[in-house]
């Protein structure tokens, strides 16, 4: 089961069965289809919507998502994360990385920070293109700019080192 809150004040449990998604133990009659220009298009309950990917956090496993005009922020809870939670331990907060690395492949459009630069959990580190959608990589933790590893308008992998913090 997952637990999806939005907005941080609406939570939703999300679990599988027969190969139909329930939400809220009720089965989801939704059809959805990724456009070629990056819109996401869904039916949900009779209802057609118009979605995009704004952004994505793939380590804090939060997503933010413009639905026909308006902005949700989900994040995403795994069964680990919900037992952690219920035992007053949350590993997001005492892990500190010292490297940003590439969450997919891409193409670096932009670099927001430079060496010595201190930035703060939440800013936006590196505007990463990839699957013709622009993602911001955001800074995990408070933390100084060690080295940064690439250079705008390359190619990177996924895994590659973008940037070093200290």
């Amino acid at each position: 089961m997952l637990q999806i809150s939005v907005n941080d004040n609406h939570t939703f449990p999300i679990e599988e069965k027969d190969g139909k998604l329930e939400i809220n133990t009720t089965v989801a009659d939704w059809d959805v289809s990724w456009q070629a220009n990056g819109m996401i298009s869904v039916l949900y309950n009779g209802k057609s919507y118009r979605a995009i990917v704004e952004s994505t956090d793939f380590k804090n496993k939060e997503i933010s998502l413009r639905v026909n005009g308006q902005l949700y922020k989900a994040t995403i809870k795994e069964p680990l994360d919900i037992l952690l939670g219920n035992m007053g331990l949350d590993m997001r907060a005492t892990q500190k990385e010292e490297y940003v690395k590439a969450p997919m492949p891409g193409m670096v459009l932009k670099i927001l920070v430079q060496p010595g630069q201190h930035v703060n959990k939440g800013d936006g580190l590196i505007l990463l293109e990839a699957m013709k959608m622009e993602n911001i990589l955001k800074a995990s933790h408070d933390a100084t700019v060690k080295a940064v590893r690439v250079t705008e308008k390359s190619a990177v992998e996924k895994g590659a080192i973008l940037l070093e913090l200290e």
